[in-house]
């Protein structure tokens, strides 16, 4: 057992830093299954020692982020443990921080900083800013989209890139909406509404407007993409699990000068009809080892919505590695059990 003592300068932060009734450091002791008593500008720590040193880190990166001038959620507590725990999955990578402090991957536009939550996304942030081609697939709710828009936003801000391309094939989850009204924009926004809902978190929404109208920014379905080469451009590929093959090389050969290409999905949700090869699947085996080529894999432990839907993601991808194995296992079976139903006597000359 490790007795712990962390003090923090500024007294002005410490509230925040322990959470309304201290519910942070509640959260803290949850998690880690350590003892967090606050007293005054002071908090002292009791449990294993790995605990408590996961717990004095995470403790001091979120002090760090308050002393930058950003705020604490819930969500951030929650990723300066999950980041704690995990301290030695990140990439080593070179950084102004201290070396006791955890180096967080983030992105930053006018608007909003946003800061890795868990090792894959600081693998993922990393990468982007390392590749010129990033593939991030998992489930639902891991951040895959989200940092992918906003790294492309942080970049179009920066002036690093002229445009902004997100793209998305038009494919209906297991529904059939039927006819849609309105022109081209309007028939295609109902699939591109979660790459808008990032592209207006990150930037103004007069900025965004703005960029729409101008072509700085344009949302397009992958179709309008053939024939076209992107240069000075960032351009994301949402929901590439629903391409096919050909559609997905056409889009990685628009790939121009000073351009950088994002590609995100999940293998697990493929809304292609049956018998046709998901192009994502296809490319990631191609690629691999591909120099200038980023794969980061997400699981049910990077989801950093509701902690339920983690346990939902978990269910369902326990349920189809069991169905897998029941189909294996009958495989394997099945020409034993063709050779005993045989008689003795079949095959034999009379």
């Amino acid at each position: 057992m490790t007795h712990v003592v962390l003090a923090f300068d500024d007294n002005r932060l410490v509230g925040d830093l322990f959470g309304q009734f201290d519910q942070n450091l509640a959260l803290i002791e949850q998690r880690l299954s350590v003892d967090a008593v606050a007293r005054g500008n002071q908090v002292i720590i009791k449990g294993p020692h790995s605990a408590c040193e996961q717990a004095r880190r995470a403790l001091e990166a979120l002090y760090i982020r308050l002393q930058q001038g950003h705020e604490l959620h819930p969500g951030d507590v929650e990723g300066a443990l999950r980041m704690a725990v995990a301290e030695e999955a990140q990439l080593d990578l070179p950084t102004i921080e201290p070396k006791s402090h955890l180096a967080f991957a983030q992105i930053s536009t006018r608007r909003k900083t946003v800061l890795a939550r868990t090792p894959a996304q600081d693998a993922y942030i990393r990468a982007m800013d390392r590749s010129d081609l990033t593939f991030g697939t998992g489930p639902a709710g891991t951040g895959k989209t989200f940092l992918a828009v906003a790294y492309a936003a942080a970049l179009l801000e920066r002036g690093d890139v002229t445009r902004l391309i997100l793209s998305r094939p038009a494919v209906e989850a297991g529904e059939r909406l039927g006819f849609l009204p309105g022109d081209m924009k309007e028939k295609v926004d109902p699939y591109l509404r979660p790459l808008y809902d990032a592209l207006y978190e990150m930037m103004p929404a007069e900025k965004v407007d703005r960029g729409l109208q101008s072509g700085m920014i344009e949302v397009a379905p992958l179709a309008f993409m053939r024939g076209r080469t992107l240069s000075n451009a960032v351009a994301i590929l949402d929901e590439a699990q629903n391409t096919t093959t050909m559609q997905m090389k056409m889009f990685l050969t628009r790939l121009g000068e000073n351009s950088r290409m994002i590609v995100t999905g999940d293998p697990s949700q493929i809304d292609l009809p049956a018998g046709q090869q998901s192009g994502l699947r296809e490319a990631l085996a191609l690629l691999q080892g591909v120099e200038g080529v980023a794969h980061v894999a997400f699981t049910e432990v990077d989801v950093v919505r509701h902690e339920l839907v983690a346990r939902i993601v978990k269910a369902y991808d326990d349920a189809a590695r069991e169905a897998s194995q029941e189909r294996e296992a009958l495989a394997a079976s099945a020409p034993g059990r063709a050779n005993a139903d045989r008689s003795p006597n079949e095959g034999r000359g009379r």
